[in-house]
């Protein structure tokens, strides 16, 4: 009889479990919602700089004004999205790898970045990686009508 007593007793509890519970379970989904839009918009903004990158590189009159567009285009794709981590570049050229603005000449850029996970400490130091790296490429062809003659 005391057994039906107490747990009688237990009334209005429900919410409170349910409330616990939900927090269990919402509080990481809500992490990890957090941490694919984060690497997403991440991937759109590699793929994007170096995308626009090639596209300026290829067009410009001369090698190092063609660097510094292509350089200044990264910058600017990667600040509109927030990443203001220092990107890693390289421009491979060809047929000739040393005047990447050869007519009809192939110009490839591959920019990569690692983008910290969200809410995570820069300070943490644990065994586990606290970013992603991301590493996107874009190719294009240099113009039969540009380049330096």
């Amino acid at each position: 009889m005391r057994l039906r007593g107490r747990v009688r007793e237990d009334t209005g509890s429900a919410s409170l479990e349910f409330i616990t519970v939900g927090l269990i379970l919402l509080l990481p989904l809500v992490y990890l919602v957090l941490a694919v839009a984060t690497i997403q918009g991440a991937a759109f903004a590699v793929e994007a700089a170096a995308r626009q990158a090639v596209r300026v590189f290829v067009t410009a009159p001369t090698q190092a004004a063609a660097t510094e567009r292509a350089q200044r285009a990264i910058q600017f794709a990667l600040m509109d999205a927030g990443i203001e981590h220092t990107p890693t570049v390289s421009v491979g050229c060809s047929p000739n790898p040393s005047n990447c603005l050869t007519r009809l000449g192939v110009v490839t850029i591959i920019v990569g970045v690692s983008v910290p996970l969200p809410l995570v400490p820069s300070a943490l130091d644990l065994d586990v990686p606290l970013s992603v790296p991301m590493q996107a490429s874009a190719t294009q062809q240099v113009s039969r009508f540009g380049g330096v003659p």
